[in-house]
């Protein structure tokens, strides 16, 4: 581990988020394995870095019929109804846009579901991040989400947005945009709730 995962890791602790480091794949599913053991019910946010670093493939094979997943919704209500069983759940997994090595989350969300679970609801949450997601302060986070994670989702999701076109946030008010909801979660009220795997990987946006 580098100095600068140590620091955040030890920010992560001090605001009451429990660290955690994987240098491989094989490390993470270790880790999630023994972090899940006992769930009854998982849910997860959309997320890339889940997808790259093979937990959601993990998830839907290994927990078939615990894992909930909202490609299981065939209809917007039923896709709907997914995303609010997330507030019931054992665990919901998800990544970050950003992590401060002040130990602070940084996410912006178009529905709203992925960081409103983060928020209050399951019983632990469950973020994966690589060590690209990594930044010095909230200045940087912000400046990560217009200039990284914000335009390559709108151009996976196929948004019809300008930062899709030009690849930076424009502060547009664009019907398709996916920048509504702006969370940074910082100490927490109820410890090790949130757990932070840092995986020595670059994944997501």
């Amino acid at each position: 581990m580098d100095d600068r995962i140590i620091r955040t890791m030890e920010a992560l602790r001090r605001n009451k988020m429990k660290p955690y480091y994987a240098e491989s794949k094989e490390e993470l599913f270790d880790l999630i394995r023994e972090l899940i053991k006992d769930d009854k019910l998982i849910t997860a946010g959309g997320s890339m870095t889940l997808k790259e670093s093979g937990v959601s493939e993990l998830l839907m094979s290994e927990y078939k019929g615990i894992y909930l997943d909202r490609s299981e919704g065939k209809t917007p209500e039923e896709v709907g109804d997914i995303f609010r069983k997330a507030f019931v759940s054992d665990t919901f997994f998800s990544s970050t846009n950003a992590l401060t090595e002040e130990g602070e989350l940084y996410n912006v969300d178009g529905n709203g579901n992925r960081v409103s679970a983060m928020i209050f609801g399951p019983k632990q949450v469950i973020i994966v991040a690589g060590v690209n997601k990594i930044v010095k302060d909230r200045d940087e986070a912000k400046l990560r989400v217009e200039k990284i994670a914000a335009p390559k989702n709108t151009v996976r999701l196929n948004c019809q947005t300008p930062c899709a076109q030009t690849g930076e946030c424009r502060h547009c008010r664009s019907d398709a945009r996916i920048c509504c909801s702006y969370v940074f979660l910082g100490q927490q009220r109820v410890p090790d709730r949130i757990k932070v795997i840092i995986v020595n990987q670059q994944l997501g946006y």
